[in-house]
């Protein structure tokens, strides 16, 4: 008999990128500039740490003057604490499924133009392909 048991399968991750970032992770502080091709385009910046990150997005939340500010930059740690109860420190360990990037473009029309964010959150999962380094402005 035939098992028809749904399953779910992940796209594979590239280990060499999962492996950058878990190097940059024992170097807090420290950041790469990198170039992503994701799906609709490319987005590029600099590779920073999951904590590095949580930081830059609290800061940029108290910019903002909105009832809900408050509460949104106190996000990512909220999710971390959540996470960290559920699945353990053991859970933690894993390698990263997201990249974290400040100063991120967004290019539109041009190589040098487009959205500047910044912070910027991916899964690594839809990283089709990378190289360390951005664009050149053709300066």
């Amino acid at each position: 008999m035939t098992n028809l048991t749904p399953s779910t399968t992940e796209p594979v991750l590239d280990l060499q990128l999962q492996m950058l970032i878990r190097l940059l992770e024992e170097d807090p502080g420290s950041s790469l500039p990198i170039t992503l091709n994701v799906p609709g385009g490319v987005v590029y910046g600099d590779l920073i740490t999951r904590e590095e990150w949580k930081a830059d997005w609290a800061a940029s939340l108290h910019q903002v003057r909105s009832v809900g500010a408050d509460l949104l930059a106190r996000l990512p740690e909220t999710v971390d604490e959540t996470v960290g109860e559920l699945l353990g420190e053991e859970g933690q360990r894993h390698l990263p499924r997201w990249i974290h990037l400040r100063k991120a473009t967004l290019p539109a029309g041009g190589v040098t133009s487009g959205v500047e964010l910044p912070v910027w959150r991916g899964r690594l999962a839809d990283v089709a392909g990378w190289a360390l380094g951005r664009p050149s402005d053709g300066a």
